[in-house]
Order: structure tokens, then C-alpha cells, then sequence
């Protein structure tokens, strides 16, 4: 075995800095870091023990104590809070990052736009847009002809120091494509580059690549990315515990490589591991029967990945041979994450089966074993994969808890708020327990292990492209159904799939309505036909009237003028009396019409329900007008009035 290490494996300058800054603030009083100093969960494990502590909230911090600022760096109002305080200030910014924080300021304070090319979610990114009042954060190249640019404007552009120059060349491109003005920094650490440079070279001359860092510090992950790409047996451990022995040979070529966040002890560690399998390859004895015959058996050791066969099931605990000097055992509550899985149920003997080495010896000479955690590890890694690419999961929601939902998800659990299980309020989140929900990963914390799930997203997203197709479905005159979604005094609103329409109260009937809840109700399906479309304001007018059944179709054959018929006063106005002919048909009474006499007020003559006697004397279907007159209706019936001479020079004036 051959064993090469990258020159620039382990700490950077800037994380070394911010190491010793806090190392020489230890016993001088109470010390927080805000947020961890490095993305190294051993680091932070470490640092506590010495009486360092994460620290996420300023508020939380003890009167008088001394906070130190992480390597990434954070935004002014972080340095503002620490200062108003009066807590004591230990700043351990990566001066790269430091010089972004002033390139930033500077274009914020010319009034020029700012670019930030970068993970939006990183602490480093975060800690850039603090600086600014606004900016636009880029991370794939596709995501600039989404923006809407300023082409006046004149853009200052950074880069996150970890960021891989070849996307970051991509983006520039792009930017330049759109014709914008740009001021480009390329702010990459150069320590980042040669790191990364390194490991394209190392990887491309060894069998298999070892990177050690944190899975969640994003230099390590790119170079486990990089080192991929050219060694596909590329592995990415935090500590040499995270070694699997058995993916490697005596006589591989190994090369190693170690994250910007990575100490130098984590890495030794490693290297002395590997040593001893290289030391093991070249020792050559004459072996005894005894030791053929134990190595005629496989090897296991803690954290092993193991295939197995079942043997039996008792009492729900599972015996599986190995091929092992001794047989594994999964114990009940080691099966699964779901509490309701039995083995009996899924399993029966001679079922291969793959399981995690919990311990070699249980004490009992029997290999404990786990399904549980192989499950939540390759649950975590397929979680992993689903928050970085973006890409949705489905999960059962086994609990209802004060505040959300939990999902289970390959044997993970997923919180998912309230405020994300819906793009609308739900009252009652019991109604989801026992479904299977799609969602996507929004935020993840290994090290707390610590998942949030949102659907919010999503369900905008899906009734984005159900309205978009709806829209381009409906025009004037189609008939459609849909749901009474929710009631008005003006009118009803009606969900067509996606998107509600509007019956405005005057289109629910051809006759006349006070209320719309005397025609519909929610939750009921009606047929309505399209009025108008606006797709711009969103806005789809509806209709409850069958254009067939018109009353005003047949109304000049109906009321012929010069006919005399019967109708109800069901509506007063100074200037006279609207009544109702049949359902959807009124006509007007002029006050010069109600009486052979002058009269002051319609309400002085008629009350409203009556039922009156009128003649026809005008009918307009367009426009949907009848003209009526009571008082010649009642002079066919009494006969021929008697009008005075006042009376005459009344009608005369009017």
C-alpha cells in the first residue's frame, strides 16, 4: 500500500487564525463563538470541553462575556449588537473574507448594484449580504436570466472564497452575456485553489482518495466533488472512525486530502490508521492451520457495512450469519425506525440482509448489529442528496406534535412547521397523520441532527402550473365545474381546479337575489359558464344564468305593447316603481304613469308586494326596458276619466 498526502491538506490560514484567536482568549473570562468558529463538529466538541460555547443569539449571552466572530464572518448589525451590549469583541473573520466585507460596503455606499456569486444558505454568504442593502446571490449559471437586471446599473460582483472557479467562470459568462456593467472580484482564496488544484492531481494517480473533513463544510465538499470526479472510489470521513477497513486493499495506491476546517491531528489520526493496514500487507509468515482457519472467516470491526443471511426469527430479534467466526444479532428495537416494522412480518430465514456492526463482541461472543442505523445513515445521505440537488422525498407522517408534523423518511425523522405544511392555514394537522406527503428538504443540520421539511414551496409551485394551464383552457362562453369554495354578500366564489372564478350576485339568477346564500352554499358543485378571462389580474368572471332561458328573449312576444297584464311592485325610485313581470323581467311605472292625478311620491300610491294591474307601453329587449303605465291600465277598466282643469294644466307641466 502506498499512502501520498496533499501538501495543503488540513487547515488554512484563515481558519487557523480564528483557531488561535480563540485559543488565546481561554480562561480570560466567559467565551462564546457566534456560530461555530469552523465547520468542524469534532473542533466544537473540543472547544466546549475547555469552556468555549456556541452561541446563536446575542441575548443569550452573559453580561461582560467576550464573543468571538467565526472565520466566515458575519454582517455589520451582528458587530453593532456586540458593541451596544457592551460584551467584549474577539474578531477571527478570515481577513479574505474581510476584504469582500469592505469591497461590498464601498459598492453599497456608491449606490452601485452588488452580485454575490455563492451558497446563499452559507454562513459566509450570509455574513457578504450583511454589508449591503440588497443583493443578488448567485450559485448556478442558469440563475441569471431569471433575474430581472438594472441594465444602468453598474454591478460590483464577489465570490464565496470556497467557491469552485470553474462555476464561478460560468456565471461571470453569463452576466456578461446579459451585457451588464460589471466590477469583478474574483474573491476565491487562493489557498482554496491550490488545495483544489492538488487534489485534481492527486486523484487522477491513486486507486482510491480518502478526504477528511466535516459533511457539512463546503470547501470539503467540494473537494470530495473534485476528487470524485477523477477517483470514483472517493471517500469522505470526519474521523478515522468513519474508516470502513474493508474497502481497502494492502496493495492500493491511497491519497489523502483534508478540508480548510480539518486539524491536523483528525488527519494524523487517519494517516496512522491506514499506516497499520500497510504495515499488515507486508508482513509474510508461515501461517498455522488455525490461523488459515480464522481467515478463512470474514473480517468485521465496528461501523462495518455488512451483508448477512437470516438465520431465524425469535421473539422479533433476528439471527443473521456473516460468515463470521460468531453469528449477528439485530435486537428488536434495533430493526427499524418505525415502531410498527416487525422482522416476523418482512423477513424469514435465508433472506440476505445488509446491516451496520454495532459491536464485534456483545459480551455474549454473539456481533451486535443494526438495521436502524444503517437506515437512518443511508436515510441521512439520500437527505443530503435531496436538500444540495433541490429534488423532493416523500415521508409518512407518523406524529402530530406542538408546531408541525413529523415525517419519516428512509428511517429519518423530518419536522415539518405548521406554517409549511400548507400554503393555506390548516386548523386541525391531525387530518395528515398516517399520509404520505411529498416535500423538499429546506434545512439541515447534521450535526443537531436537525431536519426541516416544507411543502409551501411546493404546493405554490403545482397550483402556479395548475392555474397556468387552467388559464389557457378557459375562454368566454365554455361551460365548467367546479366547487363552491367560499360565499359573499356580492357574490360566490367557485374553485375551478387551482384557481377560483367570481358569480357575482347579479349573474347567480335571471331573477332578482338579497342574498347568494339563498342559491348556493360552500362545498357545493355547480356548472357555470366563462364570462371573461384576465389572466394579468388573475381575475375569471362567471355566470349561474343559462343564456337559453333568457327571459328577455321572448319578452316583445310575451307583452306586446298596448297589452294589459299583472305584475308586483318590487322596487320604488323617486322618478317611479320598477315591477316584476315574471322571474328576470321588470318594467318601469313612471311616476307621470302610477295615477290619472299628480303624485308627489310612488310610495304614496303603492306599496311594495303589490300586485297591480299595467299596460304595455314600450318594450326594448337590447336594452332590456319595458315602459308600463298603471294609470292608462286603470282607465280601461273604470272607463273614461273625468279631468278637471287643474288636473289637466298638472299633466300639461309634467
Amino acid at each position: 500500500m502506498q499512502i501520498q498526502v496533499a501538501k495543503s491538506a488540513g487547515f488554512c490560514f484563515g481558519v487557523n487564525r480564528a483557531m488561535e484567536t480563540v485559543q488565546n482568549a481561554i480562561g480570560t473570562g466567559t467565551i462564546y463563538t457566534y456560530g461555530p468558529i469552523i465547520h468542524n463538529k469534532t473542533v466544537i466538541e473540543d472547544l466546549e470541553k475547555q469552556g468555549v460555547y456556541v452561541l446563536e443569539d446575542l441575548s443569550q449571552a452573559a453580561p461582560g462575556s467576550t464573543i468571538v466572530i467565526r472565520s466566515h464572518g458575519v454582517g455589520k448589525r451582528v458587530y453593532d449588537d456586540i458593541h451596544r451590549r457592551g460584551l467584549r469583541l474577539l474578531d477571527g473573520t478570515c481577513p479574505f473574507v474581510k476584504k469582500i466585507h469592505q469591497i461590498v460596503a464601498e459598492a453599497a455606499q456608491n449606490g452601485n448594484g452588488v452580485i454575490i456569486i455563492g451558497n446563499p444558505i452559507h454562513p459566509e454568504i450570509v455574513g457578504i449580504r450583511g454589508w449591503c442593502s440588497q443583493a443578488e446571490i448567485l450559485e448556478e449559471a442558469s440563475q441569471v436570466a431569471e433575474r430581472a437586471w438594472d441594465m444602468a446599473l453598474p454591478y460590483t460582483v464577489v465570490v464565496q472564497t470556497t467557491f469552485r472557479q470553474s462555476k464561478f467562470d460560468q456565471i461571470i459568462a453569463a452576466l456578461q452575456e446579459q451585457g451588464l456593467l460589471l466590477n469583478v472580484h474574483n474573491t476565491i482564496c487562493s489557498a482554496t485553489e491550490t488545495r483544489q488544484k492538488e487534489a485534481v492531481e492527486l486523484s487522477q494517480k491513486v486507486d482510491k482518495m480518502i478526504v477528511i473533513g466535516d459533511k457539512h463544510s463546503s470547501n470539503t465538499q467540494k473537494l470530495y466533488e473534485i476528487c470524485r470526479k477523477f477517483c470514483k472510489n472517493t471517500y469522505n470521513i470526519e474521523t478515522f472512525h468513519d474508516l470502513v477497513l474493508n474497502n481497502f486493499n494492502g496493495d492500493d495506491k491511497i491519497g489523502i486530502t483534508a478540508g480548510a476546517s480539518t486539524p491536523s491531528a483528525i488527519i494524523k489520526e487517519a494517516i496512522c490508521v491506514m499506516s497499520e493496514i500497510q504495515n499488515e500487507a507486508v508482513q509474510e509468515e508461515e501461517k498455522t492451520f488455525q490461523q488459515m482457519l480464522d481467515e478463512s472467516f470474514v473480517t468485521l470491526h465496528t461501523g462495518d457495512i455488512v451483508k448477512g443471511t437470516v438465520i431465524s426469527i425469535s421473539n422479533e430479534e433476528v439471527s443473521v450469519n456473516l460468515g463470521y467466526k460468531s453469528d449477528g444479532i439485530i435486537a428488536r428495537d434495533e430493526y427499524s425506525s418505525d415502531k410498527n416494522a416487525l422482522p416476523s412480518k418482512e423477513l424469514k430465514p435465508g433472506d440476505e440482509i445488509e446491516v451496520y456492526v454495532v459491536r464485534v463482541n456483545d459480551g455474549d461472543g454473539n456481533v451486535q448489529l443494526s438495521r436502524k442505523r444503517l437506515e437512518s445513515m443511508k436515510g441521512w445521505e439520500d437527505l443530503q442528496k435531496a436538500f444540495e440537488d433541490q429534488t423532493t422525498v416523500d415521508g409518512k407522517i407518523t406524529d402530530v406534535v406542538k408546531g408541525g408534523l413529523i415525517a419519516m423518511v428512509n428511517g429519518v425523522r423530518v419536522f415539518i412547521p405548521s406554517s409549511q405544511v400548507s400554503n393555506r392555514f390548516v386548523e386541525d394537522l391531525s387530518i395528515y397523520k398516517g399520509q404520505t406527503l411529498t416535500f423538499n428538504i429546506i434545512e439541515m443540520d447534521r450535526s443537531k441532527h436537525r431536519i426541516i421539511g416544507g411543502r409551501r414551496a411546493l404546493i405554490e409551485k403545482e397550483n402556479a402550473a395548475k392555474r397556468e394551464a387552467l388559464f389557457a383552457s378557459l375562454e368566454p362562453g365554455k361551460k365548467v365545474t367546479g366547487t363552491v369554495s367560499r360565499l359573499t354578500d356580492f357574490g360566490a366564489f367557485v374553485n375551478l381546479g387551482g384557481i377560483d372564478g367570481l358569480i357575482h350576485i347579479s349573474e347567480m339568477s335571471w331573477g332578482r337575489i338579497s342574498n347568494p346564500r339563498d342559491v348556493l352554499k360552500e362545498g357545493e358543485t355547480v356548472e357555470v359558464m366563462v364570462l371573461d378571462v384576465d389572466k394579468e389580474k388573475g381575475k375569471i368572471s362567471l355566470s349561474l344564468k343559462d343564456v337559453t332561458e333568457n327571459p328577455w328573449n321572448k319578452v316583445a312576444e310575451k307583452y306586446p305593447v298596448g297589452s294589459i297584464v299583472e305584475g308586483k311592485v318590487v322596487r320604488m325610485v323617486p322618478f317611479g316603481a320598477f315591477v316584476e313581470l315574471e322571474v328576470g323581467v321588470d318594467g318601469l311605472v313612471h311616476i307621470s304613469q302610477i295615477a290619472n292625478k299628480h303624485v308627489v311620491k310612488p310610495e304614496d300610491e303603492l306599496k311594495i308586494g303589490e300586485i297591480i294591474r299595467v299596460k304595455v307601453l314600450d318594450v326594448n329587449p337590447e336594452a332590456k326596458k319595458i315602459s308600463l303605465s298603471k294609470r292608462e291600465a286603470d282607465a280601461v277598466v273604470d272607463g273614461p276619466a273625468q279631468v278637471g282643469e287643474e288636473e289637466t294644466a298638472e299633466d300639461s307641466a309634467e
